[in-house]
């Protein structure tokens, strides 16, 4: 039986979970395949694209590859076009076809929390991640408010106009993170706050807590955060980003291979990944 070859490039990128990600959803759907991890500095990547990557049958990209792989392929997708960004590419007969899955993992894991987009959204941050869920946001008809701090207000400015720009029909403002107020049907955290080894911070207060109907916490290390058991101990729907890094892959694979996952599945493989990334 052929093995089908699959990898994970970027540079550094010693501490990629991909490989154990991809390699249980290859187990769950019965493919045979490896799944390796290639370091390419990005004065190499043209290179390495021509004598390695276009003979694989897929590969996933991370920093610093999002942007300057796209040159390289022969097709593109029109999310990943809009994003200007790419972290998946399936390779059939030899023609390469790009994609992006951040934002489709974010929406299955929302997806799978049962936790709906409408009402009053409110994105915590202002940064690449931030961007991603933004996009999502308000491609379906939904206000979006960014809360900031002082000092990432410019960026938030051309964040806005970006989107705007792109999508004529957002309705997007900001404001300081300590304004926050009145209650919000779903709270997603894109900055870095609550993150392993700081695992005590949260980044909003109680109060602002204790108004979310629901809350998404981009952070994967720990698997909850304290803004994730505290929304949960109020009773509130809540997930964190691993589940997004998960259904991110799950998206990969639709791409190569049209495989199908159970969610009690993916939940198991989420749990899993967080051991593994503590014993890591």
């Amino acid at each position: 039986m052929n093995i089908k070859k699959f990898a994970v490039i970027g540079h550094p990128i010693g501490h990629t979970m991909s490989p154990f990600i991809h390699n249980r959803l290859f187990e769950l759907s019965g493919i045979n395949a490896e799944y390796g991890v290639i370091d390419i500095a990005p004065e190499n990547l043209k290179e390495e694209f021509n004598k390695t990557l276009c003979h694989l049958d897929g590969f996933n990209i991370t920093i610093p590859h999002k942007q300057n792989i796209i040159p390289l392929i022969d097709e593109i997708d029109e999310k990943a076009k809009m994003y200007g960004s790419v972290n998946t590419v399936a390779v059939n007969n030899g023609i390469t076809k790009g994609y992006t899955t951040d934002p489709d993992g974010f929406l299955k894991a929302l997806e799978a929390a049962q936790i709906t987009i409408d009402g009053r959204v409110v994105i915590l941050g202002c940064g690449g991640v931030a961007r991603t869920m933004a996009y999502e946001v308000v491609l379906k008809g939904v206000p979006l408010l960014f809360a900031i701090r002082k000092e990432d207000e410019q960026i938030a400015k051309a964040l806005c106009k970006e989107i705007t720009d792109t999508i004529k029909t957002a309705k997007l403002s900001y404001c300081l993170i300590e304004e926050l107020e009145g209650d919000i049907d779903l709270l997603v955290n894109a900055t870095p706050l609550g993150m392993y080894p700081k695992i005590d911070v949260q980044p909003v207060s109680d109060s602002v807590i204790s108004k979310c109907k629901a809350v998404f916490d981009a952070i994967y290390n720990p698997l909850e955060t304290v803004l994730i058991k505290k929304a949960l101990a109020n009773g509130s729907k809540a997930v964190g980003g691993m589940s997004m890094l998960v259904w991110q892959a799950v998206v990969a694979h639709e791409k190569w291979d049209n495989s199908t996952y159970d969610v009690k599945d993916i939940e198991k493989i989420c749990i899993d990944a967080s051991k593994e990334l503590e014993n890591k």
